[in-house]
Order: C-alpha cells, then structure tokens, then sequence
C-alpha cells in the first residue's frame, strides 16, 4: 500500500502530503522537482492529473462526509 500522497484541491493554492502512516497533513514545503514540478505545472493551466487514486472526494466539512451527500 501507498505510505503518502500528494494532494492539490482546486481552487486551493499549493500542494499537500498526505502521510497514510503517520495520519498528517502537510504542506509540501520544498518546491515540487521533475514530474511533479510538470504536474503542478500542468494543474496551474487547469489540467487535472490523478495516478494511483481510485476514490476522491472533496467536501466543505468533515461533517458532510457523514451525511453521506455527495454532489456527482
């Protein structure tokens, strides 16, 4: 299984790690090298690139994920 991810949600500057392991959140704090500088880049025009994710969500509050309403 994937130990981290990294994450970009749209309309949000920046990238994120996710650490499946230790349960954090970060900001990615050195600039993003080789693919990923090309994928960040890419995102910044608008392009959506997603490897390696089979399930992904974004909600405004954790207590929406509860509710179980998703918008398609």
């Amino acid at each position: 299984m994937a130990a981290v991810a990294v994450i970009g949600v749209a309309g949000e500057t920046g990238l994120w790690l996710a650490d499946f392991s230790s349960g954090t959140l970060t900001p990615l704090s050195q600039p993003p090298v080789g693919e990923l500088a090309t994928a960040a880049a890419l995102r910044q025009q608008g392009a959506t690139v997603i490897k390696g994710v089979d399930f992904g969500v974004v909600v405004s509050s954790a207590a929406e994920v509860a509710t179980g309403h998703h918008e398609p």
